[in-house]
């Protein structure tokens, strides 16, 4: 089941934004698997992919400890058939798209996320 696109979109975030990483967490199926180009830079994980909630709620540990001002901005989500792309204004003055694929609880199970 697909949440709401614009509630789950403006809660998710909030949730960033108020720097709570179990509001953050709250969002992931357990066997999340989260690729990004960040975890490359940050862990030097040719992959640039994290499997688990457990390794990825410790590497957002981290990024907030390295970025402690971090806030992001919505600016437009969108969604498919099990599916929800957010489009925001991110860190270091980039912009992101996150595209997350949901499990049938209605939980993140597999991020890309995309920055320019």
């Amino acid at each position: 089941m697909l949440p709401d696109s614009k509630k789950f979109a403006a809660e998710w975030i909030e949730s960033w934004n108020s720097h709570d990483l179990d509001r953050i967490m709250s969002h992931y199926a357990d066997d999340v698997e989260v690729t990004t180009p960040m975890i490359k830079v940050a862990m030097g994980i040719d992959s640039g992919t994290l499997q688990g909630k457990s390794n990825v709620r410790q590497y957002w540990h981290a990024a907030f400890e390295r970025v402690p001002d971090l806030h992001f901005e919505l600016v437009e989500c969108t969604q498919s058939i099990d599916s929800i792309a957010i489009y925001y204004k991110a860190v270091m003055g980039k912009m992101a798209i996150e595209v997350m694929i949901f499990d049938p609880n209605a939980k993140v199970s597999k991020v890309i996320a995309h920055y320019n």
